[in-house]
């Protein structure tokens, strides 16, 4: 592996790994127990409104005492919701059942509707087949991964107007599933979809979406005009998919919104067109045999240069001498060109 000017780059895999703690902080570095809370519990009197469950062996969800806003039951033994579990929690914001044994079946009927002030619901590691519903209009962030969710209800997800972030990685939805499901939720910005079992894009997305992940599926054709529905779009995944040259529309990534662009491990053989305000583009383990400068600057020339600052090539058949004598010119920012 070959490098010009090795980068500092590990923000985003920071924020992955950072992304759940907020709430895996010990209970007990808050403090003793209220006297309300219930003995499989810890809720601290420093943090009143907060109450920990979590790893700690249950297989049933306790009584929650009112005025709880932050409910944490990972890492359990849990299999259902019953009705009436949350009747009291009428404050309750932010709900964590992640890495349990939650199924369908064992969740009573309007379970979450009836919380009012519901903004955060995490399902992740559960055994959903389906998405839980139906669904307060307070939801702002709803995350269903590592599920085995394969049917969609298109109208589930309707009048959800301050839903910004969906996430359904690694589950077994197919295109059809997907049908309608996102259509008019006009504050989503985050959407991952990755590791499912896609041909195709996901179709009906609203505008205000700024960061769509699809990739680990089989897409093997993007379709025309796709991006300029999506004028806000900034990050986009596509790694580990079955794209060719020819099922990319000319000019497809020419869009002065992306920031990143992800379209390794496919099939391509050149590089697609981008435009000139991209910064990270990853082209890793394809098909490439050629560097076309062409790709990222349209014209070269003093005020004329693109903005990138990463590329990855690694894994094609591009070497040091498949490189343009005149790449500096165009790529003036790069800090890290990776090409063997």
């Amino acid at each position: 592996m070959s490098l010009l000017r090795l980068p500092l780059f590990a923000a985003l895999l920071s924020g992955i790994l950072c992304q759940y703690y907020y709430y895996d902080e010990p209970a007990s570095l808050l403090g003793p127990s209220g006297p309300n809370c219930p003995e499989e519990c810890d809720c601290p009197v420093n943090f009143p409104s907060a109450m920990y469950c979590d790893n700690r062996k249950l297989k049933y969800i306790p009584i929650v005492p009112s005025g709880i806003k932050y409910l944490y039951l990972q890492r359990n033994q849990i299999d259902s919701i019953k009705n009436g579990v949350f009747d009291n929690a009428t404050e309750l914001s932010w709900l964590i059942l992640d890495e349990n044994q939650i199924v369908n079946s064992n969740i009573g009927k309007k379970t979450f509707s009836k919380l009012k002030k519901l903004e955060r619901l995490y399902m992740n590691n559960n055994k959903l087949t389906e998405p839980v519903g139906p669904l307060p209009n307070t939801l702002q962030e709803l995350k269903l991964a590592n599920n085995e969710i394969s049917k969609f209800p298109s109208s589930l997800l309707k009048g959800l107007q301050n839903l910004t972030v969906i996430q359904l990685q690694e589950n077994n939805l197919q295109d059809d599933a997907l049908a309608g499901v996102f259509q008019g939720l006009n504050s989503l910005t985050y959407l991952d979809l990755s590791t499912n079992k896609l041909k195709r894009m996901p179709q009906d997305l609203p505008s205000s979406l700024e960061m769509l992940y699809a990739d680990h599926n089989e897409i093997s054709k993007l379709p025309d005009n796709y991006l300029q529905k999506l004028p806000k779009l900034q990050y986009l995944r596509i790694s580990h998919n079955q794209l060719v040259d020819s099922s990319i529309p000319a000019d497809f990534f020419n869009v002065t919104s992306l920031i990143e662009l992800d379209l390794s491990f496919n099939k391509l053989q050149s590089i697609p067109v981008v435009n000139e305000n991209l910064e990270n583009l990853y082209l890793q383990v394809n098909k490439l045999n050629k560097f076309d400068l062409a790709s990222f600057c349209k014209i070269t020339g003093p005020l004329n240069f693109s903005k990138l600052k990463h590329l990855r090539l690694d894994g094609n058949n591009i070497t040091h001498n498949d490189l343009p004598v005149d790449m500096s010119n165009c790529l003036r920012q790069a800090s890290e060109v990776i090409y063997e």
